[in-house]
């Protein structure tokens, strides 16, 4: 788009990443599936070793496929390029790596995805780089935290089991003013409800499998860049090899275009599930930060435009078959360790057993709900069932 900076962010959903003109006029960016790259000289293929970032010679570099989907997301996203891996844990890898070496320091958010605990835990420790989990309410105080060694701060808000919104401007003020590079997983938020930024941050990170992709169908991951870090994700994506499929890509572009819709109904119905769940007696509280009385919601207000179908309810505590006998009957929620797409999902998770800067108490079982694109209204009842055979197992 050539007035891509006035545009809001609904049009460039609609519009960002193609160019029918130089595709017969066709809307969509036609999917490339390629290994081999041809050069019609031996001028244009020595152009091509000389600067292999920003000229395709290869299918795992980069093709128009991937350049369209990546840069419709920096473009709504409002960062200066992007770069695809095979799925967001991939991305997450990527971009740690691409800003630590042996003998550094990360600090890392006690809120993070099980994953990146355990890529930090079971690989960067093995690669000479010090892990320190922090708690994600630290805000400002991180400062005390960050050391000469310290080459990224990571954040993830709000977090994906316990939903912890980070004051990430004072948290990547902080990182800065040190020198270390901000890393933010972004996924909950999309591209679209957080600007990164605008607030401070280097690299956001997107599992592009969920709210961009939207229909549980593919892998994907993205690394949305600032100018002076995409050089080193970049470099360090081609190292490794890290590139994403060209269908799955495809499906992410198509699912982009669809997001900004599909968010507002995740929004609405994910809200109306919380609040019925917050008048149930068999719920202590829920977690959602742009629900009034949340503990994060001030944060959320003030720095988010909005909400996706993420959140979680703690429940009082109950024996492990009366939780079965609820879960087991769901008909419209399933089990699974997603989110993100048209259906909703309910997950019992256990955020303690990962927890090492900060300890989680609740009463009872804590219940990850992922609101899809059903009826709420069905939803709602799929739920007062689910209940009433809990209570009925007691």
């Amino acid at each position: 788009m050539k007035n891509a900076r006035d545009a809001k962010p609904d049009t460039l959903l609609s519009h960002a990443g193609r160019n029918p003109q130089a595709n017969f006029g066709i809307i969509n960016p036609p999917v490339y599936h390629a290994s081999t790259v041809l050069f019609p000289t031996l001028e244009a293929l020595e152009a091509s070793d000389r600067n292999p970032f920003e000229i395709i010679n290869y299918g795992r570099v980069g093709t128009p496929t991937s350049h369209a989907f990546e840069e419709a997301v920096a473009a709504v996203e409002g960062g200066y390029r992007a770069v695809t891996a095979a799925s967001g844990l991939a991305a997450i890898a990527t971009a740690l790596s691409a800003f630590t070496k042996a003998g550094d320091h990360v600090l890392m958010t006690d809120s993070a995805y099980g994953p990146t605990r355990r890529f930090c835990n079971d690989v960067l420790t093995r690669y000479g780089v010090e892990i320190e989990y922090y708690d994600p309410l630290v805000g400002s105080g991180i400062t005390a935290l960050i050391r000469p060694n310290t080459s990224v701060v990571y954040l993830e808000s709000p977090g994906s089991l316990t939903f912890e919104v980070q004051d990430v401007p004072a948290i990547a003020k902080a990182a800065k003013a040190a020198g270390a590079t901000v890393l933010l997983d972004n996924t909950w938020a999309t591209p679209l409800y957080f600007k990164p930024f605008e607030h401070g941050v280097d690299v956001s990170i997107h599992a592009a499998t969920k709210y961009i992709v939207g229909h549980a169908d593919a892998m994907l991951g993205l690394m949305v860049c600032s100018e002076e870090a995409w050089p080193a994700v970049k470099k360090t994506a081609v190292r490794f090899g890290t590139c994403a499929g060209p269908d799955d890509m495809y499906l992410g572009l198509r699912g982009l275009r669809t997001m900004g819709v599909r968010l507002k109904r995740h929004q609405e119905t994910s809200l109306a599930l919380a609040d019925w769940l917050a008048a149930r007696p068999e719920v202590t509280r829920v977690l959602h930060p742009a629900r009034p009385g949340d503990a994060g919601h001030a944060l959320w207000k003030r720095d988010f435009t909005g909400a996706s179908g993420l959140f979680a309810a703690e429940f009082k505590a109950v024996p492990k078959a009366a939780l079965a006998a609820m879960l087991d009957g769901m008909e419209l929620f399933g089990m699974g360790y997603s989110w993100g797409g048209f259906e909703s999902l309910i997950l019992p998770v256990h955020p303690g057993a990962i927890r090492t800067a900060t300890t989680w108490k609740a009463e009872g079982p804590l219940i990850r709900l992922h609101a899809g694109l059903e009826d709420v209204d069905d939803l709602i009842r799929d739920l007062d069932r689910g209940f009433a055979r809990l209570n009925a197992a007691l």
